[in-house]
């Protein structure tokens, strides 16, 4: 041998001792019992500082048993990693490969037979010294269960080398390939759950999948309790997609519903399965309201129609009927025909105002946005403007202003002779003043409509609205009826005085409303814009004694002012909603700002619950607030029960809130619900409140 191809063996060998440190396997020590073999491995020979590699705990599962998965089914326990870490090192949770059913006897546990990889992300600081080694360590536990259950556990260790760059360790690919082909993948189709005390069904909106080669479908759920594992999962197949029915178990309504589904499929080669990460959007329907998911047509239309009735009775509206009512008695003389047009009118303006927010509603919820019924009075500037709105109405009902032409359909004019315009216009008035209010029975008629098309939805509208146009239109289209009125005299003009006070109430309510959402810049443009318009009115009426030079600046000076107060209406809105309304506050009425988190984590502790949803433009909200929420019977049933109170304000947008009240199958404040604290069922209470109805739901009556 040539003494320079000697040389050149002697560098090669050098070399290869050097590379020894960075390229020999990774150093484990391993967990034996008499059932399970448990070890750490690694999928890098050589990991690099600042990156993030895949280490996994392999368990060899004796035959005939198992080990059990995140969520262990009817019985079990799943396995658990308790890092010890250097500092910097992060390792994070256990990412579940998909389980098997094990059923035993009548019960159905979820779990790993033969051998499970439960893959854990490692990351390496930055700064760690390259070269150093990595010691990993966990302390395991885990059950292996057969005839009998033995809860093992140990300490397993893995000595990782590190190194300038992040070198995969080929001996250990195959496996990691396998562990990764096990976890279940991202679902190409959008799954949505209803969720009652009674049953889940679970959707998945799979168009075009083959019925025929579906031979099995299930739902395994994350979270213990979720669904009963032992129950059957009726499937159904269309081609529109798959749903399932599955039992609920006791933890169904106590948050989302997640998990893993299974689908088998028939091909020439015979069954393969497909497992999918579902994460559905989920309706929680409580069984006090489960009836109104199942409500058909005709029943939401007749529901609808009593809301509206009813309707007529709220407080936000009865000022205005009394308007309307005030001018049929003012018109006893008027011929029958031009009474049937004046009825029809205000009908019609009920109607289409009803239609138009229905409109608009469906529109923005198709869009994507979390709104509900009375939404436009979460807008500032709906506020604003319908404040001066009512203003206006006071001053003309005052008398110091007669409103006339254009003005006349908002209402006010009415009151003295308005037209067919003025009707019309008195509707949709009565129509905007009423959309703080939620009536019994409305709520039902409108959470059905919410999930339905588009024009079963209309049509549910047209409905309530029909029902509180329906006793001003039977007045206008048979005078006999009108006979029932006070009879005309000097009375009227004191009568429809006193009316502007409702509206000024109304007003000043509004502002209010107005600086829990933008605060005191919205509270001062209110006020100013108030100035101006009783400015611009006083000058108008002042025209009739002026000469016709002296008109004209009076009504030009009107005009501009009437300018300068729409130059406020971009008032701010960007402030938000202070956690608690009603004119409380938390330390008075013992309440707690709503969140989700919040809910979860008391309903998690077996605490009773008392959940208020609320708004401060919400007139049978606060109605509600001063007559049953506030006394020392509804304080002292809280402390007795030890019942934790939530109060979730809706004044300005909040999709949280929102999407709770879909849950409930509501779309609009208010909402009352019990969750007592043995995780029964939640308790929906009626719209209208009383101390005493409050009082014993909180005592489980």
């Amino acid at each position: 041998m040539s003494l320079a191809m000697s040389r050149r063996l002697r560098l090669l060998a050098l070399l290869a001792v050097l590379a020894l440190p960075v390229l020999r396997p990774a150093a484990a020590e391993s967990v034996r019992t008499d059932n399970v073999t448990a070890e750490l491995m690694s999928e890098a020979a050589v990991a690099a500082p600042g990156d993030t590699v895949w280490v996994a705990m392999r368990q060899q599962i004796r035959e005939g048993w198992h080990t059990y998965w995140r969520n262990p089914g009817d019985s079990g326990d799943a396995t658990r990693l308790s890092w010890d870490l250097p500092e910097g090192v992060t390792a994070g949770d256990i990412i579940w490969p998909t389980p098997s059913r094990l059923p035993y006897g009548p019960l159905t546990n979820y779990g790993f037979k033969d051998e499970a990889w439960l893959l854990v992300p490692v990351t390496v600081p930055a700064d760690w010294p390259a070269g150093r080694t990595l010691p990993l360590r966990a302390h395991a536990q885990w059950l292996v269960c057969a005839e009998i259950c033995i809860p093992e556990e140990g300490v397993l260790s893995l000595d990782l080398p590190t190194g300038g760059a992040t070198v995969a360790d080929p001996a250990l690919a195959e496996g990691f390939a396998g562990a990764r082909a096990a976890l279940p993948g991202d679902s190409p189709w959008p799954a949505t759950a209803q969720v009652t005390s009674e049953r889940i069904g679970l959707r998945l909106d799979a168009a075009g999948i083959d019925a025929s080669r579906i031979s099995d479908a299930y739902f395994f759920a994350d979270r213990p309790g979720a669904v009963e594992p032992s129950a059957p999962q009726a499937r159904n197949v269309d081609r529109s997609g798959l749903t399932l029915e599955i039992a609920p178990g006791r933890t169904a309504q106590e948050g989302p519903l997640t998990g893993v589904l299974v689908l088998t499929e028939r091909l020439d080669g015979g069954p393969v399965s497909h497992a999918f990460e579902v994460r559905p959007e989920t309706g929680i329907v409580p069984a006090a309201i489960a009836a109104t998911a199942d409500l058909g047509l005709w029943q939401a239309l007749v529901l609808a129609f009593g809301g509206g009735l009813i309707l007529n009775l709220m407080p936000c509206v009865f000022p205005v009927l009394a308007m309307k009512a005030l001018a049929l008695a003012r018109q006893g003389d008027m011929p029958a025909r031009e009474r049937r047009l004046h009825g029809l009118a205000y009908g019609l303006g009920v109607v289409v105002s009803f239609v138009a927010i229905a409109g608009l509603l469906l529109a923005l919820r198709a869009g994507g946005e979390a709104v509900g019924w009375g939404f436009q009075l979460q807008s500032p500037i709906v506020v604003l403007l319908l404040a001066w709105l009512l203003f206006i109405v006071g001053l003309s009902l005052s008398g110091l202003v007669a409103l006339q032409g254009a003005f006349a359909g908002a209402g006010a004019g009415l009151a003295h002779r308005g037209g067919a315009a003025g009707a019309f216009g008195t509707g949709v008035l009565a129509t905007m003043v009423a959309t703080p209010c939620t009536a019994p029975l409305m709520a039902a008629a409108l959470g059905y409509a919410m999930v339905q098309p588009a024009p079963v939805a209309l049509a549910i509208f047209l409905t309530l609205g029909f029902g509180m146009a329906l006793p001003m239109v039977l007045l206008g289209l048979f005078p006999v009826l009108g006979r029932t009125l006070p009879r005309p005299g000097p009375w009227m003009e004191r009568f429809k005085q006193a009316l502007a006070f409702p509206m000024y109430a109304s007003a000043a309510w509004l502002v209010w409303v107005l600086s829990l959402q933008a605060g005191p810049d919205g509270v001062a443009a209110a006020l100013a814009g108030m100035v101006l318009i009783a400015a611009a009115a006083w000058l108008w009426h002042m025209r009739d004694g002026l000469g016709t030079a002296g008109r004209r600046v009076a009504g030009a000076l009107a005009v501009l002012l009437v300018v300068g107060t729409l130059g406020l209406v971009p008032v701010p809105t960007g402030r938000e909603a202070p956690p608690v309304v009603g004119g409380a506050v938390a330390a008075e009425d013992a309440s707690v700002p709503y969140s989700e988190e919040t809910l979860a984590r008391l309903r998690a502790e077996g605490r009773p619950v008392f959940l208020n949803l609320t708004a401060a433009w919400c007139i049978t909200c606060q109605v509600n607030e001063r007559i049953a929420l506030s006394g020392d019977g509804f304080q002292d049933a809280l402390a007795a029960a030890d019942v934790a109170y939530l109060k979730g304000d809706w004044t300005n947008r909040d999709p949280a809130i929102t999407d709770l009240l879909d849950r409930f199958g509501r779309s609009g404040v208010p909402l009352y619900v019990y969750f007592p604290g043995d995780g029964a069922a939640p308790v929906v209470l009626p719209q209208v409140l009383t101390e005493a109805t409050v009082v014993a739901a909180l005592k489980g009556a």
